[in-house]
């Protein structure tokens, strides 16, 4: 009902959690690819904990603090987008995405991930926009520099992992950098 085309393919569409089932197939596809970028508590192993995700996220939006949005692809949700975090009085927001491997190089995330960000900085004011990657993640910072955001340094050893304590590089635009760098058919 709420969708945005993103190509004649992908739709991008509010990720409630009424579509637990779909998320909890969607992560089930991923998980391996998906595993060692995100958050633990995002990886949902049940229908239950599937809900929980998408429900935390329900109330951030609801409490204007966050979002989630899924890509569906020729009608199958593939992947995502979210503000991991999102604060209109500091004026910053984290964004995050996912995507499943049949999903990968297909050019959706980017396009979805602008109109977040767009929004973010035309409609909300946010003047900071964050992406925070593990630093051995090359999709992901790949992505970061083709979405124009610039490199603004290295946390050293932030979370445990399994191989050892993980890096994570802080990438980020400010509002002008990006109002000032994107065409203007993106809203």
């Amino acid at each position: 009902m709420f969708a945005l085309p993103l190509t004649e393919e992908v739709e991008l569409r509010p990720l409630d959690p009424w579509r637990a089932e779909e998320f909890l197939a969607n992560l089930d596809r991923a998980r391996e690819h998906i595993q060692p970028w995100v958050s633990p508590a995002f990886v949902a192993t049940d229908l239950p904990s599937a809900r929980a995700v998408l429900q935390r996220y329900a109330d951030r939006w609801a409490r204007d603090a966050g979002g989630i949005w899924g890509l569906w692809w020729r009608g199958t949700l593939v992947g995502g987008v979210m503000f991991v975090s999102f604060d209109t009085t500091l004026g910053v927001c984290e964004v995050g995405c996912w995507v499943e491997p049949a999903a990968q190089g297909r050019g959706m995330v980017a396009p979805a991930v602008r109109r977040i960000v767009d929004w973010a900085v035309r409609e909300r004011g946010i003047q900071r926009v964050e992406w925070r990657t593990n630093a051995t993640n090359a999709r992901s910072i790949a992505l970061a520099r083709r979405l124009g955001l610039r490199h603004d340094g290295t946390l050293r050893q932030v979370y445990p992992g399994p191989q050892g304590r993980i890096d994570i590089e802080v990438w980020s635009v400010l509002a002008d950098e990006w109002l000032a760098g994107l065409p203007s058919t993106v809203h």
